[in-house]
């Protein structure tokens, strides 16, 4: 007998009838497919963002019951703009991880994208928006030594980075000579990324409409090309309430902000750099790449795809970032220094991206856990500085969260391994 397929196109006679995997019905499903799924996944070991949001959460209500100042508007929005240098820095370890590699280099480039910016800014009177993109470029420069070495030559990565931990410090401390620290001048463009604010409430409130509509139109996006393929699309109400929730989200944060000083530059640098990063690794060809790559190596290159390229433009972008960082760091320090991006600059970077979501095994992640993870540990340090509480509780409280969000990913993989969706 013949008969029709899912798409609705009618059968030959005597045709098998097609297999349908039931996990690309979940859209035609509404709320009960949905549902299905989530306990799928919760069942399989795909947790998502779901402990880090219930994470943030339970930090956000112990400070706030603890010290009553933690949700204030001024206390978040000076959060959002401590979080922009180490979350660059974390943008970066995020494509690295991908890889399943690490770089352990981001502190040390930081310091010198600063030291380097300080030196010709202030010290020898070039123009400062050069002298940052001279700072930056050093920093791709750097990575793609890091990559060479890595990529081409077969050096682990870590070692690679490591020495460059080493070698690029030394370099810091020989370029800023007997300056022990070079303050940064109040008319700086480094010292705007993070005291400058645009203090007219429809900067934020349009920024959140921006944000609100261009989701919009990336799932209107989605959703065509979906019914193009023939595959099943989302209902409405689906889509409303996924738009309503970042639309929430985004103009709360608005309203949040225009209650203290308006909507901070660093904000605006950082949530830039995080959805072209995003629209990169998920939209792009090259984002595919990285992942099959951090998934099995050998599998891309038999595949075609050129592994030593996506290797050695991963560090490059990540030292990049790692040197824009650098500025941020710089700006909320007050100037560049010999010490600069040492200390425990370096396990934050690497904890944040952990935390947030990705993988330390590679081939697994996102970049949002870049924002998430420097949150994360960005709140914790806020509100232990509000109690009072001295610098090893704050490392050690890090440090701990590290470690379960470490037990939590190695749990997930081997609970999607027993499921076999690994």
């Amino acid at each position: 007998m013949s008969g029709t397929t899912p798409t609705g196109e009618q059968e030959p006679a005597g045709a098998a009838a097609p297999v349908v995997d039931p996990r690309l019905l979940v859209r035609e499903r509404g709320m009960a497919g949905y549902v299905e799924e989530f306990r799928r996944k919760i069942r399989g070991g795909e947790l998502g963002a779901i402990p880090v949001v219930v994470g943030l959460i339970i930090i956000a209500v112990v400070f706030q019951s603890l010290t009553g100042t933690f949700l204030t508007p001024g206390n978040l929005s000076n959060i959002t703009v401590y979080i922009a240098g180490p979350g660059l820095m974390a943008v970066g370890i995020v494509l690295v991880l991908l890889l399943g590699e690490i770089d352990l280099s981001v502190g040390s480039m930081a310091g010198l994208s600063a030291a380097i910016w300080a030196v010709l800014s202030v010290g020898q009177g070039v123009n400062d928006l050069l002298a940052i993109v001279l700072a930056i470029a050093a920093g791709a420069v750097v990575g793609t030594i890091h990559g060479f070495f890595f990529a081409k030559i077969g050096v682990p990565a870590f070692v690679v980075t490591l020495a460059g931990f080493l070698g690029w410090s030394g370099l810091q401390i020989w370029i800023m000579g007997s300056e022990g620290t070079i303050n940064i001048p109040r008319d700086s463009l480094v010292r705007d990324f993070n005291n400058f604010y645009f203090s007219d409430i429809a900067a934020a409130y349009g920024l959140a409409l921006v944000i609100t509509l261009g989701y919009a139109a990336a799932l209107w996006t989605g959703e065509r090309r979906r019914a193009a393929a023939k595959l099943p699309n989302r209902q409405m109400v689906d889509l409303a309430v996924r738009i309503g929730l970042v639309a929430v989200a985004a103009f709360t944060v608005a309203y949040v902000l225009n209650q203290h000083r308006g909507l901070p530059l660093a904000l605006v640098i950082f949530l830039a750099v995080l959805i072209a990063a995003d629209f990169m690794v998920r939209r792009t060809s090259y984002g595919r790449q990285i992942f099959a790559v951090g998934g099995n190596a050998e599998a891309a290159r038999r595949a075609g795809i050129n592994v030593v390229r996506v290797r050695l433009t991963v560090f490059t972008i990540a030292s990049s970032l790692a040197a824009l960082g650098g500025l941020f760091w710089a700006a909320q320090a007050g100037g560049a220094s010999k010490s600069l991006g040492s200390g425990n600059l370096l396990m934050n970077v690497i904890a944040a991206a952990v935390i947030g979501g990705t993988s330390l095994f590679g081939g697994r992640g996102w970049i949002w856990s870049a924002l998430l993870g420097t949150l994360v540990i960005q709140s914790i340090t806020t509100g232990l500085n509000l109690l009072g509480m001295a610098s090893e509780i704050q490392y050690m409280i890090t440090g701990a969260v590290l470690l379960i969000a470490v037990v939590v990913d190695s749990v997930s993989r081997r609970t999607q391994r027993t499921a076999g969706r690994t």
